[in-house]
């Protein structure tokens, strides 16, 4: 696979917390130079790298993020304020003890509040699968799909592990047709890259592969 193929894909992204404002606009640089398919920052970035970028790639910020234990009215008033200040796209962490206690009818109704307040705009629903049985996993495909959610996402890149072929895999095979998939946390080679989009992921988030790009471009 050509490697813009793999970067149409991309969420490039920094969540770091010590993140600064000059970093973020060198990702956005990197980001439109590259075409990949946003950039991934923190919430409180996303108003001034909206203005900066002036529309050449999508903002897409996090919420709920890393934990996902905040209240549901927390997260619908963060995703609120993201989209306010110019975000096109939310990736949020879902409640993992809704999850563990069985509470699967109020993860559901926490997801669908959030996707009302995206309405036409992307939404990612995290399910931190790193901490998940394969059952919980196979749960949480039903109820994305049920949620009206765009995408399941694997990880945080903030937990014990990240993305997994094998996860992936098991996502492909559970999730209705209207959701789509992103891997996220360790993707660092194209080998890597190229193997997660064969199993079925549409995005990845990652700043490897840029990096990549640009070493292939010094070459």
């Amino acid at each position: 696979m050509n490697i813009s193929e793999i970067l149409k894909r991309v969420d490039h992204t920094l969540l770091s917390q010590t993140a600064t404002f000059d970093q973020i606009q060198n990702l956005c640089d990197d980001a439109i130079k590259y075409g990949t398919a946003s950039v991934c920052i923190p919430a409180s970035f996303v108003k001034r790298a909206k203005k900066y970028t002036n529309g050449n790639v999508p903002i897409c910020t996090v919420i709920g993020f890393p934990n996902g234990y905040s209240t549901t009215e927390a997260k619908v008033f963060e995703a609120q304020d993201a989209i306010k200040n110019g975000a096109d796209e939310i990736d949020m962490v879902m409640n993992l003890g809704y999850v563990k206690e069985k509470l699967f009818s109020q993860q559901l109704i926490e997801i669908e509040k959030i996707k009302e307040v995206c309405g036409k705009k992307i939404l990612k629903v995290i399910v931190e699968t790193c901490l998940l049985t394969k059952d919980e996993k196979i749960k949480m495909c039903e109820i994305v799909t049920a949620s009206g959610a765009d995408f399941i996402k694997t990880s945080t890149g903030f937990s014990k592990s990240g993305a997994t072929f094998e996860d992936v895999e098991l996502f492909s095979k559970h999730i209705g047709k209207n959701v789509k998939i992103k891997a996220a946390g360790g993707i660092s080679t194209l080998e890597d890259a190229e193997k997660f989009i064969s199993l079925g992921a549409e995005r990845l988030g990652t700043s490897k592969i840029v990096a990549i790009a640009k070493n292939l471009s010094l070459a």
